[in-house]
């Protein structure tokens, strides 16, 4: 009986939540399906409880309709089926539990009490969570990128000489992120072993630093920073440690260090030390270089091997200006921008663009959007503009344009655009064409209008030759967060694709709040922002969650892309803050031209604050007060609203939004279709609370790094939550290889050739993620088949 009446308890008790959430679900004009679940669970406790076999019939037969109701909601998605399903067909194998069916008595009348109806019953429900179980493991591409029988182009010349080395972030200055070598195939890349593995060290506990550096390659050293702006040489074939730069990074007041990697320059007809050295930008606002060969600072650049980055722009706080992506290299020149601490207080640090000359450090020019045909330091008393938009991610550059291609983000504060000038607005989540050699604006494209969501242009510009009706074209390819691929001439910024103006949702903003009419959409590439959501597209794993992120949505705004925050009501940003396509760019099989896509499906929960209201908390900026995140609530000091941003999440710290959450794209650049789409990531390391769940089923998880491609048609990635490390068919998805990583792999992958073994390396950094919950580690492995194999 105590086994009984505990069951009949735990009925009840998830009724009465059902019951509760799903009269406020109703309620707030949502589906009633959930109110008579917690009603029939409630009358199932009830009859469980007095021991009548009513009890299971009841839930037998409202299952039955659960069924029903799930596929008319959702169709046969498999995940999408589990938030409705798996739960309450585990919930009933409880009356096989020998205490509860032995309890429960038949009415007067009928015949006795069986346990062959309650165990075919399990069966039944056992077959349907073998079906679910089935169907995720083998999800399939969302339908939004399904294009038939679409097959891989034929192969071209790639266009570049077979090279050993890595010499730029991207490989190439614009960033493809390929490969000319073709040791490792689909053939035999099942044979990759670890080659090597360096413990960079220096790892806090608070979890604060990331590995997320591109390590480059040079002769027979591969050279990586840490989070830090320790700069290492190792040996390319032993990973043995040749030397160590130690930055002196204060790391007190920075909220995450990050360091995505360093510039390689050999100095023209120079000799001797330095003559060969190596470049980073740090998190504490220095431009540093040391010599490739031992390490040392470059005495004769800058003062001590040392340039301020801080010259010019004013009151910085401690941690409110750093350079994270690596810089670019051109025309001899180092050209910086610099991330700035999101949603603290109008009138942050500006968003300049430098150069800096890479043999001395001196000072090349500026473009500060607030004063864009000045490139001169400011005089005297002055400095850049404070709070325009910034520049932190990686940049391209084309040498023969004598172009470097700076991606921006929107101007602080993130969630209140009032405020903001006109050169803030036209710069904003651009992409820019800057003159190497002056300074200049040649030309810039805005991928978002009035950003509101935080929608910086993260990813790297791709340059690409791309063929065309016409001939070739010299392309620029900008993914962006919003999921759009924009295809640009990187000589004149025109649209090689075509993009439209679209309505943008209005209304509903805050007091002194605008908001931009349209915004572009690129129409002839395919979109990874996702389909618009539907109060059925919530998820979770159990009803009640999925219950209550249905609620959330139904208490938000979501009127499609571009709905625009305010004080009434949260909204439901979508895709988030980590894209669509983040920092992690795109890679494209010069080849083949077929560009590797890794993209995320997961939203934000955005809603304004009156200053009144964030006083109240004491919400002050960082430095002033106890705000230690980006994440939550924001400050926005000097503006009259303050945000609370937060990951759309239900109580389990799962997506509110159903699986897949990161996809792996294959795109035909020639006619912009789909070749290939598949969910990235298995639920091995993530589940409830961040708790692993060890299942190794394929589900998409959240990513954040990106893709290497090469000749021999392998892309390899890690980026996923899950600590794995893959090598995947470029011409049908396939995963062929797959390995375990110390830590999650947040890193863009590289590869380059050994002489001394004559092998071919595959690098990857595995230090975990903060942002996205996954395991901290300080490791950098390398891969190669073993020597003799081939």
């Amino acid at each position: 009986m105590i086994v009984r009446r505990g069951f009949a308890l735990i009925l009840l008790v998830i009724g009465l939540i059902l019951l509760a959430g799903g009269g406020e679900l109703l309620w707030l004009g949502g589906s009633p399906f959930y109110l008579l679940d917690g009603v029939v669970l409630i009358a199932t406790a009830v009859l469980v409880w007095r021991g009548d076999r009513r009890g299971l019939w009841l839930y037998g037969a409202f299952f039955v309709v659960t069924v029903a109701w799930a596929i008319w909601e959702a169709g046969l998605d498999g995940w999408a089926l589990n938030a409705r399903l798996t739960a309450p067909a585990i919930l009933g194998l409880g009356f096989l539990l020998p205490p509860v069916y032995k309890g429960l008595i038949p009415p007067p009348g009928k015949m006795r009490f069986s346990r062959w109806p309650v165990f075919v019953a399990g069966l039944g429900i056992a077959a349907v969570c073998g079906t679910l179980l089935h169907r995720w493991s083998a999800q399939p591409a969302d339908p939004i990128f399904q294009v038939g029988t679409t097959t891989a182009p034929a192969a071209q010349n790639d266009g570049m000489a077979q090279s050993g080395d890595w010499l730029h972030y991207g490989n190439d200055a614009g960033g493809t992120r390929y490969s000319p070598l073709d040791q490792i195939t689909p053939a035999n890349v099942g044979k990759l072993q670890v080659a090597w593995t360096v413990h960079v060290g220096g790892l806090p506990n608070d979890g604060k630093e990331k590995i997320e550096a591109t390590p480059l390659k040079v002769g027979d050293a591969v050279y990586i920073c840490t989070g830090y702006n320790d700069i290492l040489s190792i040996d390319a074939e032993s990973g043995h440690v040749n030397w160590r730069f130690k930055a002196g990074v204060d790391s007190t007041h920075i909220l995450s260090g990050a360091c995505r990697g360093v510039v390689y320059y050999a100095v023209p007809n120079a000799t001797g030390a330095c003559a060969r050295r190596i470049i980073e930008a740090t998190v504490d606002g220095r431009l540093i270089a040391v010599d490739a060969a031992d390490g040392k600072p470059c005495g004769n650049f800058g003062s001590n091997g040392q340039t301020s980055l801080l010259t010019g722009m004013g009151d910085v706080g401690p941690g409110y200006y750093m350079v994270t992506s690596a810089p670019a290299l051109v025309r001899g020149k180092v050209v910086v921008g610099g991330w700035v601490l999101d949603g603290q207080y109008w009138g942050e640090p500006s968003g300049v663009i430098r150069a800096f000359d890479a043999t001395t450090g001196k000072f090349a020019w500026a473009f500060d959007m607030g004063r864009p045909d000045q490139h001169g330091e400011p005089g005297p008393g002055e400095n850049y503009t404070r709070a325009t938009p910034n520049s932190w991610a990686p940049m391209s550059a084309d040498e023969t344009l004598g172009l470097v291609y700076v991606p921006t983000g929107n101007a602080t504060p993130d969630y209140y655009g009032g405020q903001r000038r006109p050169f803030d607005d036209k710069y904003s989540s651009s992409v820019l064409a800057i003159d190497a050699e002056t300074g200049a604006l040649r030309w810039a494209f805005q991928t978002g209008h009035h950003d509101l969501w935080d929608y910086d242009v993260a990813s790297q510009p791709t340059l690409v030759d791309l063929p065309t009706p016409g001939g070739v074209r010299h392309a620029l390819i900008q993914p962006t967060k919003r999921g759009e691929l924009f295809v640009l001439d990187r000589a004149t910024g025109q649209p090689l694709r075509p993009v439209v103006e679209k309505s943008a949702p209005q209304g509903g903003i805050a007091p002194g709040e605008h908001l931009s009419p349209t915004q572009p959409f690129s129409d002839a590439m395919p979109s990874f922002r996702g389909p618009l959501l539907r109060e059925s597209d919530m998820w979770g794993l159990t009803p009640i969650d999925q219950l209550y992120c249905r609620i959330l949505f139904k208490r938000a705004r979501y009127d499609g892309p571009g709905t625009p925050p305010g004080l009434d009501k949260p909204v439901v940003i979508w895709p988030g803050t980590m894209g669509g396509m983040d920092w992690g760019s795109v890679s494209i099989d010069r080849r083949r031209m077929v560009m590797i896509v890794n993209s995320n499906r997961v939203g934000n929960y955005l809603q304004l604050m009156t200053r009144a209201a964030a006083d109240k908390m004491k919400l002050l900026p960082y430095g002033q007060g106890p705000v230690r995140s980006m994440i939550g609530a924001l400050p926005q000091s000097k503006t009259p609203y303050a945000a609370n941003m937060r990951p759309f999440l239900s109580p389990l710290y799962t997506p509110c939004t159903k699986p897949p959450f990161g996809q792996l794209t294959a795109v035909d650049l020639r006619s912009g279709k789909v070749i290939w789409s598949k969910p990235l990531g298995t639920a091995r390391d993530s589940g409830p609370w961040g708790i692993p769940s060890l299942l190794p089923i394929t589900m998409g998880v959240p990513t954040l790094g990106g893709s290497l491609t090469t000749r021999s048609g392998l892309v390899f990635i890690g980026a996923t939550i899950e600590r794995s490390f893959r090598a995947i068919d470029v011409r049908s998805g396939e995963e062929l290889w797959s390995a375990r990583l110390p830590g999650g792999g947040h890193a863009s992958p590289m590869t380059y050739w050994s002489a001394k073994s004559g092998r071919q390396f595959v690098v990857i950094p595995a230090g975990g993620a903060p942002l996205l919950g996954s395991k901290p580690s300080d490791a950098i492995v390398a891969y190669a088949l073993p020597k003799g194999v081939r």
